[in-house]
Parts: C-alpha cells; structure tokens; sequence
C-alpha cells in the first residue's frame, strides 16, 4: 500500500484524518495511550514531548505525522539499528523512509539526497553526529522540515543518564533549518532531565505527554549472587524458567562472548552480541533472535534499542545496570505483547569495583584541561579552526569530553560555535570537465569552471581548498559546496570530503586561565560524582526495604498507590533482599610487589604516567589518547588493579612511593 499524498495546500490535517491513516497504512484501528495527546498537539502546530517507556509506540507519533505533513520529517536517532528497523517496517507499509549513515555508499547517499529534494521521501533517519557535516547542513536548509523528531532526548540534559553534547546543538540547528515543529522522545525523564528537554527544544510544559511508568506484567526481581554462583544461577534460570525469547545483558564485550560461550557448551541457544563484532555478523544475531521462540541473545546495551519484538519473555542483568535509567530502559524490552514476562538482575557486590571505576575513565586531570585551555586561547585570533581528535591527543582528553569542555565555554559565554567543515575535499570527475561544462551555461558555468581551475590533480582526484577557493573567487564557501555537491547528485563528479574541523569564535577570552580550568575540571568531576551516585541508587534498588516497582514509577515521578505486588520486595513477604559482603578493597587490594614494578613503569613512561590521574586510569584498565597512542593499553600490568577503587589507587598514585618524577 502506497502512502497518501497531500496537498501542501490543504488545511492543517485533522486527528480524524490522522485515525483514518493510522488504519489504512498501519492496520490500527486506534491510538495507544498518549499517541493521540502528542499527535494532536503536532498537527495544531505545537512541539511536544512524548515519555513513554520503552515498546510504548513512541515512533508511530513521528511516523503518522510524516504522512499527514506536507514537508519532511527529519528523524534524529543515535542508533543505526533502530533506523534500519524502523525503516525496514515503514518500507514494508508503503511509506517511503531512508536513513544516512556512514554504511553508504556515494551513489546510494545520492540518490537519498535526490529524493529529499524531490518531495519524495517522507522520513529521513539521521545520526546527531550528522549535522556536524556542513554539506548535510547546507543541503537541510534548502528543504521545508516539517517535523524535526529527536529520539533518545534526555542526551540533552547533563542530569540525565547518557549526557551528549552533540544533542545540545540540535535546538540551534532546528531554529537555522526552520523546522516547524520538534518532537522530543524519551522512555526516560525524570521531572529535571524533562525540563532541560522543553527548556533546550523550546516546548511548553502543556505539551510534554507522560504515560504511566508501570508495567504490571513485568515481575521485576532482584537476586543477590556472590561472583563464584552467578554462572551457576543463571544457567540453572534459563533451563528451569518460563521459556521464551531472552536478553542477558552484561558489561563488557567479552563477558558477553563468555556467558554466551557457558550457556551454549549447557546445551541452551545462545549467542553474543555486541559492539566490537562486525556489522554483518551483528545482523546475522539480530535477525536469529527475532522470529525465534527460545533464543537466548548475552548482549551489552548495544543491542535492543529498536528492536522489535514484543514477546521478549525475560531480561536477565548478569551485570548491575549503570543507572535507574538504563535498567528501565533495558526492562522496557520485555513483555511488550502484555503477557507475563521477567526481569531479573543478578546482584553480586564482587562487580562493583568495576562498575563505579568506569565512572572515572572520562574524567580528565586538571592538567589536561589546563593544557586544553591554554592551546585554544594561544590562538591569536578570534576565529578558531580545531581537530578535535587532534586536540584529544595532544591534551589526554576523550574526545568526546573535548567536545563536552567546548560546550560548557559556550554556556559560559566564552566561545559560539560555528559550522564545522571538512578540511579537505576531493572530486573524481565521472565525465570531461569539457562536458560538464558543456551543460551549464552564463554565471553558474563560469562559477564552476573557475571552481576546476582552483583544484590540482593527484593520480586520480582533484584536491582543492575551500577557504582558499572562497578568498580567491571571492564567493561564500557555502555555495561552493553546493556547487560540488549538486555536481554529485547529477553523477557527474564523486565527491569526498575528510579532515573534519570545528568552528569557534571568541565572544571573550577568559581572563583567568587556571581559574577557568579549575571550574571544567570541577564539572566533570562532579559529573563523575553523579554517575556514582545513579550506579548507587541502582544498588539501593536491590536492597530497597519498600516495593521496588514504586520506587521506580517515583524516581520518574509517577509514584504508586499502593506496593504492585510483583516486585521482590512484595514477594518476599515485604522483607528487603541482603546482599553477600564484599571486600571493600577490593578482591585482593594493592599488591606491594606489583606496586613496585607499576611504579617502575611510571618512571620510565613519566611523559604519559607522570600525572596521578593517569596513572592511576591505567592500572584500573581505562583507557585514555596517550595510553592508546603509546600503545600501553596492551601492557601485562593495565588493569592489574581493576578490582580495587579507583579512589584507592589514586591516592596511591599521589604517594612519595608511586613513581612520581620530581
């Protein structure tokens, strides 16, 4: 079935029109709840917030508009599979859907951008890290953008769980493009993560639709493990337990190989999944898992967002989940079909060492963030042109906390992000420049024959500067991108772009260096400090003395009535589960002798262990640019210390005895 045309023309779309195509393209007779509350709001013309938790039928509030709104819908996600799902599904109801993604070929990029432009394509799946392309953001502002939706939304805000400074740039880039309305989705929003929602995207507190949190058909259990019966247990789960589809989540890449390695030698079907395995391989679980009635998917969170199963009968922690947010997003995947489902989380203290010295890896040292400061106002002028990845490795700082470090100096009104731009460009031409010319005639001719002589020839492309073009011709570098790129659209050059730069301009130089560099490194020493906190409300959960479930729906601020009688805590006789000790130094504490070669080591490597922080990462196994530059993430002692505080180590590390080079 093909998908209703309409008429730019016409009158604002109605929610009867809305309920009429609900069933004609996607075989619902009505709306689930909240559905018709955000739609009506976005056919009137308002943005809307849409908290619905995880298999609510979140995506049919963007996918229905699409159809009824005259221009495109631009769909911002940060999963690939999602987008490939949900277009899969779209495509399958006649509803014409495509997504950009570095899995593209040129000639398949092409021809998206081809239907953009011809009105053809509805929906448009997109990455964040998308409109950090200046030529995706020159070509959006040459579209009518109906409806910008932005899946995963609570990344705006620094009090949710999974803070993304890409996301902070989508308000400005929906205001630059002129979408008329947004559209933020989000299972997870406690009331401040859905204020810095509306507050960022500009909508009304009126028009954020929450649907209730509690699932009564998911019995949440938590079950105290110590690390030596986990296997054991959870085995002994998967044999004996209801049957059905099943996801055991875990921590690490290679606990997933390993548990799923344990369950299959135990005669159970089970497979691992996640990020470090290949694409095509990730495709091949995914697409076992989903028609299979006993599948057993040990998988990291990479896998799940969008995956659309609704009789998912278990979902099984083997590792404690980061946060109250990402154990009910996780949950959400379970019993989406309204039977009886299961989700257990396997608590065992020997974990948490681990766990909370994750926290510390995108903590960078005071010094780094110094040095960072010091680079970028070095600069004599006011413009800045940066490599992040360049500026990552000079100053030991993840990348993406360069860009979270950029991002608070423009809150703080020193800097204004420009557009980021490639660097450098190339083009292949795929006919004569004699008979490209050949098409085109009067000013755009002589614009683009001047545009070939600018360029120089290497073996087989064309290298050309656009700065450089843009002062010699005297034209915005904006149109000759335009001029490049359109030639792409019409097959007649292949056009590359690499060497991503981003723009700043100083609206005022800090005047205190080290006192501005105090204040960054406190805040994401304090961020630090929050995602402790969250892993701590999580353990807190397990041992909880009151229903669980409500603790939950009141951390979301949707508190129960009454305790939901499906929780541990209400079938054990409402007693509170007690947890086995643990060490609190860890497994086997600091070993003197590995302390003294550790320290050894430092000495040696001083230019990249000198610094406390630093070192101490790298005996807690995390990683960091100079320790991959270096290649020491590969040395026998990385992580020796994993299963001691990250605290404890450090403190150490500032210690007459550490290594330290004076």
């Amino acid at each position: 079935m093909s998908a209703p045309t309409v008429d730019s023309t016409a009158v604002p779309p109605t929610l009867e029109a809305a309920r009429e195509a609900l069933l004609a393209t996607f075989g619902y007779r009505d709306f689930r709840p909240g559905q018709e509350a955000v739609i009506g709001h976005l056919l009137a013309g308002h943005s809307a917030v849409a908290v619905f938790p995880t298999g609510a039928g979140k995506s049919i509030c963007y996918q229905l508009p699409a159809l009824l709104l005259p221009g495109l819908t631009l769909v911002v996600s940060p999963l690939i599979a999602l987008m490939k799902d949900q277009i899969d599904s779209l495509r399958t109801h006649g509803v014409p859907a495509a997504r950009l993604d570095s899995t593209l070929t040129a000639d398949e990029s092409r021809e998206i951008f081809a239907a953009v432009r011809s009105g053809a394509l509805r929906l448009l799946y997109v990455a964040p890290e998308r409109f950090n392309n200046e030529r995706f953001r020159e070509a959006m502002r040459q579209i009518r953008i109906s409806l910008l939706a932005v899946d995963e939304a609570h990344c705006i805000s620094e009090w949710g769980h999974n803070f993304r400074p890409d996301y902070l740039k989508l308000p400005d880039f929906g205001r630059i493009c002129g979408a008329e309305r947004v559209l933020a989705l989000t299972a997870t929003a406690p009331p401040p993560v859905l204020a810095d929602i509306c507050r960022g995207f500009e909508i009304s507190p009126e028009h954020a639709v929450r649907t209730g949190f509690h699932r009564a058909n998911l019995k949440l259990l938590t079950t105290p493990v110590r690390g030596a019966e986990r296997d054991d247990l959870l085995v002994a789960r998967l044999a004996t337990g209801v049957p059905g589809p099943t996801i055991v989540y875990v921590t690490l890449q290679r606990t997933a190989e390993e548990v799923a390695s344990l369950l299959a030698e135990a005669g159970l079907p089970a497979r691992a999944y996640h990020a470090g395995m290949e694409d095509d391989e990730r495709a091949r679980v995914q697409d076992w898992f989903l028609p299979s009635a006993n599948a057993v998917v040990v998988a990291t969170i990479a896998f799940g967002m969008g995956v659309d199963k609704a009789d998912i009968r278990r979902v099984i922690h083997y590792n404690l989940p980061k946060s109250l947010e990402s154990y009910a997003q996780e949950i959400g995947r379970a019993g989406r079909d309204g039977l009886p489902s299961t989700c257990e989380v396997l608590v065992c203290p020997d974990d948490l060492n681990v766990l909370r010295n994750f926290t510390h890896g995108d903590t960078p040292s005071l010094a780094s963030v110094e040095d960072l400061l010091r680079e970028i106002t070095a600069q004599p002028e006011e413009d800045l042109d940066l490599a992040l990845t360049d500026l990552s490795s000079r100053c030991d700082i993840r990348p993406i906390v360069v860009r979270t470090l950029l991002t608070y100096l423009e809150l703080d009104g020193y800097l204004i992000a420009g557009t980021p731009r490639y660097a450098q460009y190339q083009f292949q031409p795929l006919e004569s420049s004699e008979r490209i010319l050949g098409r085109f005639s009067g000013e755009r001719k002589e614009l683009l024959g001047k545009i070939f002589r600018q360029a120089r020839k290497a073996k087989t492309w064309f290298h050309i500067d656009l700065d450089e073009t843009a002062r010699t011709l005297r034209e915005p570098r904006d149109r000759l991108v335009r001029a490049l790129d359109y030639l792409g659209e019409q097959k007649l050059l292949e056009v590359r772009s690499a060497g991503l730069r981003h723009t700043y301009r100083w609206l005022r130089r800090p005047q205190d260096i080290a006192a501005v560099a105090r204040d960054l490194h406190q805040r994401t020493l304090d961020r630090e400090r929050r995602e402790i906190e969250r892993l701590d409300q999580m353990l807190g959960l397990a041992t909880l003395d009151g229903c669980q479930t409500g603790f939950l729906s009141a951390h979301f601020g949707e508190p129960l009535a009454a305790p939901c009688g499906h929780c541990s805590w209400c079938l054990n006789g409402h007693k509170p589960m007690e947890m086995p000790a643990v060490n609190p130094t860890g497994v086997g504490g600091i070993s003197e002798p590995l302390w003294k070669q550790a320290a050894d080591l430092r000495r040696q490597e001083a230019a990249v262990l000198g610094e406390p922080r630093a070192f101490a990462r790298f005996l807690t196994g995390l990683t960091s640019p100079r320790l991959t530059r270096r290649k020491l993430s590969g040395h026998p002692l990385f992580g020796s210390l994993a299963d001691v505080p990250f605290a404890e180590v450090l403190r150490r590390a500032e210690t007459p005895d550490s290594g330290v080079v004076t």
